[in-house]
C-alpha cells in the first residue's frame, strides 16, 4: 500500500520537502508527477489508492475529491495538497511558493 522513493539523490531536508503522492497503478498522470519527482530527486512516499478504498475515503474528508493524483507537499508542520497533474505548479510548490487551484 505504502512505498517510499529513496535513491542516493532522494532524500528529504530542510530545502527538500516531504512529498506525498497518492497515486493508483496505470494512472499516467500519476506516473508522470512521480517521474518528476525522481528525476529532479525528491524522495516520495506513494499510497497506493486501487483497492484500498479508505484512502479514498481519506481524500475525500480532506479534499472533497476521491481522484488521483494528489500530491502532498510539507516544509515542517505545514502540508500544501496539489489536487491536479499540473508539472508547473508543482514545481512552484517543491520550490515554497504559493499556487493556485484550478480544481
Amino acid at each position: 500500500m505504502t512505498q517510499a522513493f529513496n535513491s542516493t539523490e532522494g532524500f528529504t531536508t530542510a530545502s527538500n520537502p516531504h512529498v506525498i503522492v497518492w497515486s493508483k497503478t496505470g494512472c499516467h498522470f500519476c506516473q508522470e508527477i512521480k517521474t518528476y519527482l525522481e528525476t529532479n530527486g525528491y524522495a516520495y512516499t506513494n499510497l497506493e489508492v486501487a483497492g484500498h478504498d479508505e484512502l479514498r475515503d481519506i481524500l475525500e474528508a480532506k479534499y472533497g475529491i476521491r481522484h488521483v493524483p494528489v500530491v502532498e507537499v510539507g516544509q515542517g508542520a505545514t502540508y500544501t495538497a496539489l489536487l491536479e497533474p499540473d508539472l508547473e505548479k508543482l514545481r512552484h510548490l517543491l520550490a515554497g511558493q504559493p499556487i493556485q487551484q484550478s480544481v
